[in-house]
């Protein structure tokens, strides 16, 4: 028997755990799971650009209000993940779940026909939905993993990745679908008229119903935060409610610079992270654009829900074949092969093929998938458990901070391309120097990927010269 096989003989053997339960017995592990499917099964999603504006908002308030959803993310991060290990995991789960429920309920009650106060309730909906982002980062995993090693075997913990991330993409993919249906007043109108309804059903009416379907997916959410169970952290400080929790704050950042002095002085750690927001910020931008991009290769506007839902279902296969990348192959192995996915998708998209131009996208898909497991598998594995929470919050932060920048950068790319293209194509309207200036600006991304490889690949020699960890299967 080789070495590799008897790694995934042992890691098979290891589904019973040494108090007899497979990992996906555990409570807080199947907590967990439940916790990321209501989560994130929001039946919003494949409207969310025509919702905002279908509500009375403009683009230019829509740009507005992403600024700000991404700002509190950003903000609260760190602190949120160094609370998480300071007054509790699941106390920050919790307010998660509570936080979500508000978020949504704002948007199933916002009045119609007042363009200042809607604007102001989106605000408070974004900033709202950005904690709760930044709550859940971190301490959602921190939790489980944690009682997989008091319970169980740590080493079942990619098992319990392969099966979260295909259960959540199972509920995403009906999300997808059965949101974009019940936004179509037309078709809502004709099931309401078979079903012998007598109502009148129009867009001011069904564009609240997927906010609906999320608000039960909210109350989910809380309640399956509100079933969690955690000891006391195990830290030096704690703030019971008797206590002053101002002294917990500031335990809270002593925990940043800890964890954070931690990340620079472990290499492999800086390492993962960097590698992480690399591929992260490069295709989340490109995803970012895809309905720009499936129009100009000629997809009609109905699809996109259902190409989303398509997307989706990689994510019952790519799990599983990350999990064999990781037990088989070493992460410099695995980075290698994602990068070399990342170029063929970012270069294929650069050419705008009709239809088949959705395969490179589907190359970008299956990194993103990948870029999660695997950054979930490492970094738990190497991150003591008191600042797990901490650092799994950095690394959020850093792939949020990341992106931001990669945003700034395109729009200073567009404001530099659109002059340019204008003087170039006089004849042209101005859909049309939009759409040449879209394309053009896509063949940045694959150089900028390829420029922050090499500068990757350069850190990582410097950083990891002196180790072989990355050269260890498992």
């Amino acid at each position: 028997m080789t070495e590799n096989n008897g790694k995934l003989l042992s890691i098979k053997e290891s589904e019973d755990t040494p108090n007899g339960k497979s990992a996906l017995a555990i409570r807080n592990v199947r907590l967990f799971i439940a916790f990321r499917v209501f989560f994130n099964a929001r039946f919003y999603y494949p409207v969310f650009t025509i919702l905002f504006l279908d509500f009375g908002l403009t683009l230019e308030q829509f740009a507005l209000l992403n600024a700000a959803w991404a700002a509190s993310i950003v903000l609260l991060e760190v602190p949120s993940g160094a609370l998480a290990d300071t007054i509790g995991r699941r106390n920050l789960l919790v307010a998660t779940g509570i936080l979500m429920v508000i978020e949504i309920a704002l948007l199933c009650f916002a009045p119609l026909g007042n363009p200042d106060l809607l604007f102001a309730i989106f605000l408070v909906n974004r900033v709202l939905s950005g904690a709760a982002e930044a709550a859940a980062s971190g301490a959602d995993e921190a939790i489980a993993y944690d009682t997989l090693k008091k319970e169980g075997d740590i080493r079942d913990w990619p098992r319990v990745l392969e099966k979260q991330m295909r259960i959540q993409s199972i509920a995403y993919i009906g999300a997808m679908s059965l949101g974009a249906a019940v936004y179509d007043p037309s078709l809502m109108q004709r099931l309401a008229s078979a079903l012998g309804m007598n109502v009148q059903l129009n867009q001011d009416i069904t564009l609240r119903f997927p906010l609906y379907l999320t608000f039960i997916m909210a109350i989910m959410t809380l309640l399956t935060t509100l079933k969690l169970q955690e000891e006391r952290p195990s830290v030096e400080f704690e703030c019971s409610p008797s206590e002053d929790c101002g002294k917990s704050i500031v335990q809270a950042f002593k925990l940043t610079l800890q964890a954070g002095g931690w990340i620079l002085k472990t290499p492999f750690a800086l390492v993962l992270i960097l590698a992480g927001l690399m591929f992260d910020n490069c295709i989340r931008m490109v995803v970012t654009l895809n309905s720009q991009y499936y129009r100009l290769i000629n997809l009609p506007e109905a699809s996109f829900g259902l190409i989303g839902s398509g997307f989706a279902m990689l994510g019952l296969v790519i799990p599983w074949l990350a999990y064999k990348l990781v037990m088989r192959h070493s992460p410099a192995y695995n980075l290698g092969v994602m990068a070399i996915v990342s170029t063929i998708g970012l270069f294929g998209i650069t050419f705008f093929w009709p239809i088949i131009g959705l395969l490179p996208v589907a190359l970008l898909s299956v990194v993103m998938y990948m870029g999660r497991f695997f950054q979930s598998h490492y970094l738990n594995r190497i991150t003591a458990s008191h600042q797990r929470a901490t650092v799994l919050s950095f690394k959020g932060l850093s792939f949020n901070l990341a992106y931001g920048l990669i945003g700034v950068m395109y729009s200073v790319l567009l404001v530099f391309l659109r002059p340019q293209l204008a003087v170039s194509y006089p004849d042209l309207s101005h859909a049309g120097i939009e759409n040449l200036v879209f394309i053009k600006s896509i063949g940045w991304f694959p150089w900028y990927f390829l420029l922050t490889l090499v500068a990757l690949l350069a850190i990582a020699r410097w950083q990891l010269q002196n180790t072989d960890v990355y050269k260890t299967p498992g």
